[in-house]
């Protein structure tokens, strides 16, 4: 089940660097999305509890999920951007992970394990500077 809150997403638009050559300086192409994930109607407390969760980087103090596009040329497409990136914050932070089971290794990846040790080993003390009593067996 997907979520889609494009409908409750308060946009606000700014002047942006990026592409657009003289445009830049006269339009504000920027668009910033703002979404109150509290008093929202689309998702349950639980939900709510889960994103806030997962999504905390993204939240300002005041509990509102932000995002900011500005690398189209329009309004309109970065505008569409911020919708696409906000839904999928929030459909990903909803979906549950299922638990990892701890397993454990098998012989033959203990055994490899300790080959490749034994050859870095081997590997290593060639590296060694060699001494002279040892070359004669003293």
């Amino acid at each position: 089940m997907k979520i889609d809150i494009s409908g409750e997403i308060i946009f606000q638009t700014a002047r942006s660097g990026g592409k657009g050559g003289q445009n830049v300086n006269k339009l504000e192409t920027m668009v910033e999305g703002r979404w109150d994930i509290e008093a929202s109607g689309l998702i349950s407390i639980e939900q709510k509890s889960i994103i806030q969760e997962k999504l905390r980087n993204k939240i300002t103090g005041e509990g509102i999920l932000l995002a900011k596009s500005q690398t189209a040329r329009t309004q309109l497409e970065n505008k569409q951007q911020v919708i696409v990136k906000m839904n999928q914050w929030v459909n990903s932070a909803l979906v549950k992970t299922k638990p990892r089971k701890a397993t454990k290794p098998t012989a033959s990846s203990k055994e490899k394990r300790i080959e490749t040790k034994k050859k870095n080993t081997f590997i290593k003390t060639l590296r060694k500077k060699i001494n002279k009593h040892n070359l004669n067996g003293e």
